[in-house]
């Protein structure tokens, strides 16, 4: 990437480290933004790059981060949207009060993040980078407020495609689908078994974070306004998009029982 000033929030592991980590070997100055201020300040030391103490929940929190930006180093020239937490169970088993968390961090902490940095990004005709999920447009059950908020940070990435074209800045939005990263240790679940089920589809995949990093950088310097970066991800878009909708719920109707089977022969041997 050909960015100068980075900025990243939830910078401090797992995908937002392995952003900062890359685009830090390229020449880039990268801002770690991040809530845990021990993972921040080690991914900032390790890079050379800077460390601010952001909560994404906080306006105030990206209003300062922007000013330090602009203050210190001109201006900002890429902001990436990474944090995001995780909560899976059905929606009887869900409390509001997690939806109302899950909204507040993956949906409003990208509003929050887009709407501050745009002034700064407008001066240095810069970039917004949205991570979302293949939940965003794949929504399995049991995981409803997850697909629900990355749903949204891809209409809101759509939408600014074109809102903030005019401001002369790029938006790029990224729906990586599993990949081994530390999301399913902060997550909320409804049981036991979506607990299970998520750690075991995140441990269980072949990608690292490094890769996935790798993948969306190369998609955003390709211009690729939607980055979707595996071919399982490409597929199940196809799907969804050219298949009769009954016909395609059939198919994910059938691939969810797999699922669950699978999930039963693993939770019963923990049992036993």
């Amino acid at each position: 990437m050909s960015a100068r000033r980075v900025f990243i929030t939830g910078g401090g592991a797992g995908l937002g480290r392995e952003f900062a980590r890359q685009l830090a070997a390229s020449g880039a100055k990268v801002c770690i933004g991040d809530i845990d201020a021990v993972a921040g300040v080690a991914t900032a030391k390790e890079i050379g790059g800077h460390f601010i103490k952001c909560d994404v929940r906080l306006e105030t929190d990206l209003q300062a981060s922007a000013r330090w930006m602009k203050t210190e180093w001109g201006g900002a020239d890429l902001l990436i949207n990474n944090a995001g937490v995780a909560q899976m169970g059905t929606l009887t088993d869900t409390p509001v009060a997690d939806w109302q968390w899950i909204v507040e961090i993956n949906l409003l902490g990208t509003v929050r993040g887009c709407k501050t940095f745009a002034p700064l990004l407008a001066e240095t005709q810069g970039t917004i980078l949205n991570i979302a999920s293949m939940a965003s447009f794949l929504h399995l059950p049991g995981a409803g407020a997850y697909n629900a908020t990355k749903a949204a940070v891809l209409a809101l990435s759509e939408t600014l495609m074109l809102e903030l074209e005019q401001d002369g800045i790029t938006t790029h939005v990224a729906c990586p689908s599993f990949f081994r990263t530390g999301l399913a240790q902060n997550m909320r679940a409804g049981d036991d078994k979506a607990r299970a089920m998520t750690e075991r589809l995140v441990e269980r995949s072949r990608t690292s974070p490094a890769d996935v990093a790798a993948a969306i950088l190369d998609g955003m310097e390709r211009g690729e306004p939607r980055i979707f970066i595996d071919k399982r991800t490409r597929k199940a878009l196809r799907m969804k998009n050219w298949l009769p909708f009954s016909r395609y719920l059939g198919g994910l109707r059938k691939e969810v029982a797999k699922l669950d089977a699978r999930m039963a022969r693993v939770m019963k041997g923990q049992s036993t």
